[in-house]
């Protein structure tokens, strides 16, 4: 049977130009829109979801009884199938669909179980016997990744719980304390940090408000997604710096009843304040659409529903503008500060048992399509599921087994004759795109003080330490140098555009505290801090909003002298157009092919110390 599949599977890839799990080469990271491998070329995440270790059970009743779990479907906090089928053949399955990317769930709770699995639980595969399901999540990613297959780590839940609802999983901090949830991801990383085809740290599933409390992208305390997410991607890329990290945007927020604010931000928010890591070029967003729910609908029929517009009951050309608007726009845009790959790491529809030609049947041809025209990353939700005596399975999974560990081609698989959506299916993978190597990029990264220091330079982190004790401190990450300041003294814009890497071999640094730089009045009255010759501002500090210093570093090649005052007390200034990278302040910023050589304040009148005005040069 493995032989036979593996086969067709590989005729399908040929026959349709999909994927290759072998042609590429870890670790991954991205130029602009796109992820790409350690050479340059574009990877395209081909990707399914492959569920179970994170939980199935409903949360009630015997949890050994399968029908309390979701579909009827037990996976033992494993992935699922294992109990009937061997992996062998589940991997073969991905193979012939062209998957090279598993996003694979796993709940906190699972991987602080130290409980034998039950050999009745991995019947088909008995090499799993007597490990815990941690230990058959390890084997499960060295067989994935034996393949060539790369996977993406999905903290799915808290608990051990079917998502998504009011379940104790709706935040990172649900069920656990901020610091246990980062903790547990250091762990995980640094477990599969020897394997490189483990690329990704998909870090959240679904943020969503609780009974009382919605979650939020910026604006401080508990329930802030943006910065909790922002601390924990620099924490595993401290234990991990080839990984990748995924932020999904806000999944609900407010009460699902007619006449109260509610709806699904995804990434919108993004546009107004996105994520800076200290190691570059390692930040994916992602985002999931379902037929069922819509931008301001909850997906629930009966209570929570609401007279909002499902994502089925839109037509083709507002679905792809609602897409566009709430997730696509990130990767498609201009180059920006939120620039970054998006992926689309949740979609599906049932096939067995559902009409193509109702209206989930043509919203899964449009979503498709919208793939397809936009060159999108994607991976789809179910890969495995399980068959019922009436041949039909749970009706979603692309890949259904016998619970008899029997199964073949003609039997509850994508390409069997029996799934309408074989044929949308084969155009997605089928479809041309972006190959080959992609053009390094210009960078646009905004840093925020919002809620106290980020230094993203590696080498101000471990050289510099605290160099203005007491204050809020950022710096640009190691390459860039800082190009634009909001008045309000909390936002900057970093790039390394037209220049590339400018930051000398010899590190040198400086931070300035006073006018003794200053070769000419370039703001006259005004206070200046202004780097030496042949320096450039890369980070800032303040104490309250009051400029407190800049800090310069040393040029890697010649710089120009000719500044120009750019004044954004009063209104923007903005040589730049990548965004609104301070939302509701003035901002002043230099053109490209400029550089701040210092940074002007004044205290007098009613002026607080606040940036107010910047000295560009070429």
């Amino acid at each position: 049977m493995r032989f036979s599949l593996g086969f067709l599977g590989l005729w399908f890839c040929l026959a349709a130009t999909c994927a290759n799990a072998a042609s590429y080469t870890p670790p991954l990271s991205t130029r602009g829109r796109y992820v790409v491998d350690v050479n340059g070329n574009r990877f395209r995440m081909f990707g399914g979801n492959w569920h179970g270790a994170s939980g199935t059970y409903s949360g009630s009743g015997d949890i050994n009884d399968d029908a309390n779990h979701h579909a009827g479907e037990n996976s033992h906090t494993m992935p699922l199938g294992l109990q009937y089928v061997p992996i062998d053949q589940i991997i073969d399955s991905f193979e012939q669909m062209g998957i090279n990317t598993i996003r694979l769930q796993f709940s906190n709770q699972m991987i602080h179980d130290t409980t034998i699995v039950d050999p009745s639980w991995v019947a088909a595969n008995p090499q799993f016997t007597g490990l815990t399901s941690l230990q058959v999540y390890d084997a499960v990613i060295a067989a994935l990744t034996a393949r060539g297959i790369a996977v993406i780590l999905n903290n799915h839940t808290d608990l051990s719980l079917w998502c998504c609802g009011i379940d104790g999983n709706e935040r990172w901090d649900e069920s656990q304390s901020y610091d246990t949830w980062v903790t547990d991801w250091v762990m995980m990383v640094a477990r599969y940090q020897n394997n490189k085809f483990v690329i990704g740290a998909d870090l959240y599933n679904e943020v969503r408000r609780d009974i009382l409390t919605d979650p939020v992208w910026g604006g401080g305390g508990d329930a802030d997604w943006q910065y909790a997410s922002q601390q924990a991607g620099d924490a595993i890329l401290t234990q991990n710096p080839d990984i990748l990290i995924i932020v999904e945007g806000i999944n609900w927020i407010g009460l699902p009843v007619d006449g109260f604010t509610h709806g699904r931000p995804t990434l919108t928010p993004v546009g107004t304040l996105s994520h800076t890591f200290h190691v570059p070029n390692k930040l994916v967003y992602a985002a999931h659409f379902y037929s069922y729910t819509g931008p301001n609908h909850s997906g629930a029929t009966g209570i929570g529903e609401t007279s909002d517009p499902r994502y089925r009951d839109l037509s083709r050309t507002d679905l792809f503008n609602v897409m566009n608007s709430s997730a696509s726009y990130v990767a498609l845009s201009a180059p920006s500060h939120f620039t970054a790959p998006v992926w689309m790491n949740e979609f599906g529809v049932g096939g067995r048992g559902t009409d193509p030609s109702s209206s989930d049947g043509v919203w899964f041809q449009n979503f498709v399509d919208y793939l397809v025209q936009t060159d999108a990353e994607f991976a789809f939700w179910p890969l495995v599921g399980y068959l019922t005596p009436d041949g039909q399975g749970n009706g979603w999974a692309l890949a259904n087994w016998n619970k008899s560990g029997t199964t073949g081609l003609s039997t509850g698989q994508l390409f069997d004759g029996t799934d309408w959506r074989a044929s949308a299916w084969k155009e997605l993978m089928a479809a041309s795109g972006k190959t080959g190597q992609v053009p390094a990029t210009e960078q646009w990264r905004m840093l925020s003080l919002d809620r106290g220091d980020l230094i993203q330079s590696q080498w101000a982190r471990d050289n510099l330490g605290d160099f203005d004790n007491g204050a809020s401190k950022a710096v640009c990450p190691d390459g860039l140098r800082l190009i634009g300041l909001g008045h309000s003294s909390t936002r900057g814009l970093c790039t390394d555009a037209t220049y590339g890497s400018l930051f000398a071999a010899d590190h040198a640094t400086e931070v300035v505290f006073d006018e003794r730089h200053v070769t000419n009045d370039w703001a006259s009255g005004w206070t200046k801090y202004q780097c030496p010759a042949g320096y450039y501002v890369a980070g800032w500090a303040i104490r309250g909003v009051k400029t407190s210093t800049v800090m310069c570093e040393h040029a890697s090649k010649t710089l120009g002298t000719n500044g120009r005052t750019v004044w954004f007390n009063n209104g923007d200034a903005r040589g730049e157009n990548t965004g609104d990278w301070a939302n509701s302040q003035y901002k002043g910023s230099c053109t490209a092919s400029e550089y701040i050589g210092g940074v002007a304040f004044t205290t007098g009148g009613v002026n607080n110390g606040a940036p107010s005005a910047i000295n560009c040069v070429s």
